[in-house]
Parts: C-alpha cells; sequence; structure tokens
C-alpha cells in the first residue's frame, strides 16, 4: 500500500516527519502551521523552523461529531476522536490525540506520531499527524 502525508507544507523533508512550523526573527515567536507574518510584531521576517516531537497534553476534548468539509471520513464511517492542544514548548499545537480515553489527560507526555486520514480514490492511504502517549516522557 502506498501513503503520502496530508500536507507536505505542515512537515519537515526528514525523516521520519517532523512538525516544521515557523520563527519571527524579530521577537522569537513561534508559530504552526508556517506563515509569512508574525501574529505578534509584525515585523520581523519569519523563517523555517522545526518543532520538538514530544511535549504535554494542554487541553483535549472529545470529537463526538464529523467536521464540516473539507473533512473525509474513513472507509469505516466517521468514529469520534480525542482532539487538543499539545504544549511542545515554545507553541501550542491543535493535534489529534492517539490516546485511549482511560489514559488522556491534561499534561499527559505525548510524541508525534502519524496516523491515518482517509484513503484517496487510488487507494493511497493519506496520513496525517497526531500525538501519542509517550511513555518514556513519563520518568
Amino acid at each position: 500500500m502506498t501513503t503520502r502525508l496530508i500536507d507536505d507544507s505542515l512537515f519537515d523533508s526528514g525523516a521520519p516527519p517532523r512538525l516544521a512550523g515557523a520563527r519571527c526573527s524579530g521577537c522569537g515567536t513561534v508559530v504552526f502551521p508556517r506563515q509569512d507574518s508574525c501574529p505578534c510584531c509584525s515585523d520581523g521576517p519569519m523563517s523555517g523552523h522545526v518543532l520538538p516531537v514530544s511535549g504535554r497534553v494542554w487541553s483535549w476534548t472529545l470529537q463526538a461529531f464529523p467536521p464540516k468539509p473539507p473533512y473525509r471520513p474513513p472507509a469505516g464511517g466517521y468514529r469520534p476522536y480525542h482532539v487538543g492542544y499539545v504544549d511542545l514548548g515554545e507553541v501550542l499545537v491543535e493535534a489529534q490525540l492517539a490516546v485511549p480515553r482511560a489514559e488522556i489527560r491534561i499534561g499527559l507526555p505525548v510524541r508525534l506520531t502519524t496516523v491515518p486520514a482517509y484513503h484517496d480514490e487510488d487507494g493511497t492511504e493519506v496520513l496525517t499527524f497526531a500525538f501519542r502517549p509517550d511513555r518514556e516522557g513519563e520518568r
């Protein structure tokens, strides 16, 4: 089976994939996804910045209903999933949380991963980013 990332601009070019944000050269603000101007000072140029792969759940909820388009349900139909903000130290990232209900909590150490989002018409599995529990981060 072939796979591809949902949007190459969200990731750096390395392997395994890492999230690619931007940092303001004027005030140091980090953003994700990348953008051309700083939301804080509107002054400094933004440069590419690879984000950390691990962080902690800052807040979360259950996405109990299908999102609006352009969301595409998976082959088996929509199933609720956890979504939340992950504190990566420099920036909060909104993401799917691939964490079982019994384990999810604010402060949980998590690590970047990819999960299936949907399949293209040609059968290609399209992957998106998510965060899973980081067992090593619990020490």
